[in-house]
């Protein structure tokens, strides 16, 4: 499905929502595995280091709007949150989002500036947004712990987000989040392990081999619970494999 960008008058391609919901449930870790080992295409570390999950127990997934934070200078965005047009390029970017879009942020992990509070999330939320991966942090910690959205973010901060350091600059563009290029419309997963994105071109396949991975740890897991040789099940070894098979039999599994 293919959803206009407003901000900018490119196309952003949304994967089906039954891939996503693989890559849901495989999880940050499997996948961070998988999408390590595909050869010349791995992606060594896809992990967007700083963010955290700020409500636990939650997982996400979908494809990525992105916003940049740049440096702050008074002469474009005066010193007001709402002194000038150009203070207010976050707006475009919820403006960008619908449902299942998950917001990624650039805030060049600034920790005094909150990049959006409790009315933008609630803004973000009502349009059908996922949640946000921040580099930086959010405000209104206490007003948005009960928005159903899944909130990555390095922290919270009273402050609002030109009060300090930083100023929005653009929407839609790649743009370097934790330590990781992200493009809009790649897809980003997040559970309690932190948040990772997954190329859009490459998001099939790790699907797949994601859900291989899952299927047979957990097998896997059920050995070494009852006393299994490590060697011989985690990796599955040649040698177990039969065993392997013969238990997704008895449970029906392809």
């Amino acid at each position: 499905m293919q959803g206009a960008d407003p901000t900018s008058g490119t196309s952003i391609s949304r994967p089906d929502p039954e891939l996503v919901d693989t890559l849901k449930r495989v999880g940050t870790a499997r996948l961070s595995s998988v999408i390590a080992r595909l050869g010349d295409r791995a992606i060594r570390n896809a992990h967007m280091v700083g963010p955290v999950a700020q409500k636990p127990g939650t997982a996400m997934a979908g494809p990525a709007i992105t916003l940049q934070f740049m440096p702050k200078r008074e002469d474009i965005v005066g010193h007001g949150e709402y002194g000038r047009p150009e203070a207010q390029v976050h707006r475009k970017a919820l403006d960008a989002v619908t449902p299942g879009d998950i917001l990624v942020v650039d805030a060049r992990g600034d920790l005094r500036s909150g990049v959006f509070g409790e009315m933008m999330i609630c803004y973000f939320k009502g349009r059908g947004g996922a949640g946000l991966v921040v580099d930086g942090c959010l405000r209104d910690g206490p007003d948005v712990a009960d928005v159903d959205v899944g909130l990555w973010t390095r922290g919270f901060t009273p402050n609002f987000h030109t009060q300090t350091d930083v100023m929005p600059h653009a929407v839609n563009i790649p743009i370097a989040c934790g330590g990781v290029y992200v493009v809009p419309g790649d897809i980003v997963v997040a559970d309690a392990d932190g948040a990772i994105c997954i190329p859009a071109a490459l998001a099939e396949e790790v699907a797949e081999k994601g859900a291989v991975w899952q299927e047979w740890t957990a097998f896997s897991r059920e050995k070494l619970l009852s006393g299994g040789d490590l060697k011989r099940y985690y990796p599955l070894s040649d040698d177990a494999r039969p065993e392997y098979e013969s238990w997704k039999a008895s449970r029906g599994l392809a």
